[in-house]
C-alpha cells in the first residue's frame, strides 16, 4: 500500500479517531516534560490525544496537523491551544520558539531528514524532542491476533519507528510504560475501523477483517461472551535533546 495513501487515510475520520483511539498515560508526558515550560508543540497532533496532556505543562501550547478535519475536533475540545495547519517538514512557527516538541503516534509518517531539521529549527538550543507510540502488548494473544489480521505483512516485523540516533539530536531516554485500558467489545472493534490499513481496504476486505476479529474475540477465554474486558498497552517513549 502506498505510504501516502495510508497517511492520508485519517483525514476524513476526525470524530471517530478522537472517539475510538486510545489516549496516553499521564506518566508519558511527565517523562518528556518533567517541569513546566513556556511553550510546547505537539506535531502531527491529530485530534489532540496527546496535546491535552501538554496543556498543564506549558504556558503556551501549539498543535500542528495537516488535516483540517482533525484540527476541528482538537479546537472544539482544547480551545486554549493554538492549532495550526502544517506538516513536520514545514512547521508554521518561528525559529527557537518552543522548549519541547512532542510527536505521538505520527513520527513514522514523516520524511525523517527534513522533519528533524524543522524540529531542530523551532526548538530552542538544548530543547526536548519526545516521540511516543502505543503498542500492542505481545503477551495479549487475542489483541496480537487482531493486529495480525489488520497488518498481515508487518505482523512479525519490528514495530520500532525511531532510532537511537536522529540527525541534530542526542538521545536522552528510551523506555516503555505498561498500562491497561478497560474497553467494550463494540469500542474495540470500532477502533479498528480507524486504523489506516482497514480504512483504505475495499469493502469486502474490511468486512472480512472485522469478521475475523470478532471470531478471535469469540474464541479467546479473556473475551468470550464478555461485553467489557481489559486491553493491555505498551507506550514506547523516546526522548532526545537538540544538539
Amino acid at each position: 500500500m502506498p505510504e501516502q495513501a495510508l497517511a492520508r487515510s485519517f483525514e476524513s475520520i476526525g470524530d471517530d479517531y478522537d472517539r475510538y483511539r486510545p489516549g496516553f498515560p499521564d506518566e508519558a508526558a511527565t517523562l518528556i516534560v518533567p517541569a513546566a515550560v513556556d511553550a510546547a508543540l505537539d506535531l502531527g497532533a491529530g485530534t489532540g490525544k496527546f496535546t491535552r496532556l501538554l496543556v498543564a505543562r506549558a504556558r503556551r501550547t501549539y498543535a500542528v496537523e495537516p488535516s483540517e478535519r482533525m484540527l476541528d475536533v482538537l479546537r472544539s475540545t482544547l480551545p486554549g491551544v493554538e492549532a495550526l495547519v502544517g506538516t513536520a517538514e514545514r512547521i508554521p512557527l518561528v525559529d527557537a520558539s518552543v522548549q519541547v516538541v512532542t510527536v505521538a503516534q505520527a513520527f513514522h509518517w514523516f520524511d525523517r531528514g527534513p522533519a528533524c531539521a524543522e524540529i531542530s529549527r523551532v526548538l530552542v538550543p538544548g530543547g526536548t524532542l519526545g516521540l511516543l507510540w502505543n503498542r500492542a502488548d505481545p503477551e495479549c494473544a487475542w489483541d496480537r491476533d487482531c493486529h495480525h489480521i489488520a497488518h498481515p505483512a508487518a505482523a512479525d516485523a519490528s514495530t520500532d519507528s525511531a532510532d537511537e540516533e536522529l540527525p541534530g539530536f542526542e538521545p536522552v531516554l528510551r523506555t516503555q510504560i505498561r498500562w491497561t485500558e478497560p474497553i467494550s467489545r463494540e469500542l474495540y472493534l470500532r477502533r479498528w475501523t480507524t486504523v489506516s490499513s482497514v480504512l483504505i481496504a475495499d469493502e469486502s476486505t474490511r468486512t472480512r477483517m472485522l469478521g475475523d476479529m470478532e471470531t478471535v474475540l469469540d474464541e479467546s477465554e479473556q473475551t468470550r461472551e464478555r461485553d467489557l474486558f481489559d486491553l493491555p498497552h505498551i507506550t514506547e517513549i523516546y526522548v532526545y535533546c537538540r544538539a
